[in-house]
């Protein structure tokens, strides 16, 4: 009669130690099912794009000189040519850009000056880059494309912008305008005379 209590005893103290031992499938993590992985981007991230040039006739918003205001710039035209305003290119070729340059805040804009580091360069197919004061780039004027005040609010200017290249150089380019926040804007050019206003170019280069 004691036997039989005893393996009784002992077969309730081995279901015990298996119950603490957590041998039911109940406490098994690996049996729960895992959450679905999710493809959303996290709360306010942004996509990422990747930035292109713009083409000749295509607008660029950009800060103004001191960061004051904001100027949509927009390159439409240009003209190669050996001779310009009485002035000849001292290095083969000139490149002669036109851009419209808008207001668009309710501040006056305008560009930043050369010697803050900013405004216009161009860029030659091999990288090499060029100012607008290189060679006799800076002695080409025209009436229309002269304007160098800045602009007032609602209203917009003719500009233009003038490169001494060599013929190398000229065959085809960047156009690179750095703006008041150091940021650069890039317009590929092409290398034959482009852009609605030509002939009207052409002919303010003669006199």
């Amino acid at each position: 009669m004691m036997r039989v209590r005893a393996t009784a005893a002992t077969a309730a103290l081995l279901l015990a130690a298996l119950t603490a031992c957590g041998g039911g499938d109940d406490s098994d993590n690996s049996s729960k099912p895992s959450a679905a992985p999710t493809s959303e981007p996290a709360p306010g991230a942004e996509p990422t794009t990747a930035e292109t040039d713009l083409k000749l006739g295509e607008s660029a918003r950009t800060t103004g000189d001191g960061g004051a205001g904001v100027l949509e710039i927009t390159p439409d035209t240009i003209v190669f040519t050996k001779e310009g305003g009485s002035e000849t290119a001292e290095n083969g070729m000139f490149a002669v850009v036109t851009m419209k340059d808008k207001a668009m805040t309710a501040v006056a804009a305008d560009e930043p000056a050369p010697i803050s580091g900013g405004g216009w360069k161009w860029m030659a197919a091999d990288g090499e880059m060029v100012d607008t004061q290189v060679g006799n780039a800076f002695n080409v004027t025209m009436d229309k494309y002269n304007n160098a005040d800045p602009v007032q609010p609602g209203a917009y200017q003719w500009r233009s912008q003038v490169f001494d290249l060599t013929p190398a150089q000229a065959k085809g380019g960047t156009l690179i305008y750095i703006d008041g926040e150091e940021k650069a804007h890039r317009w590929e050019m092409p290398s034959t005379d482009s852009g609605p206003n030509v002939a009207e170019v052409e002919k303010q280069l003669e006199f």
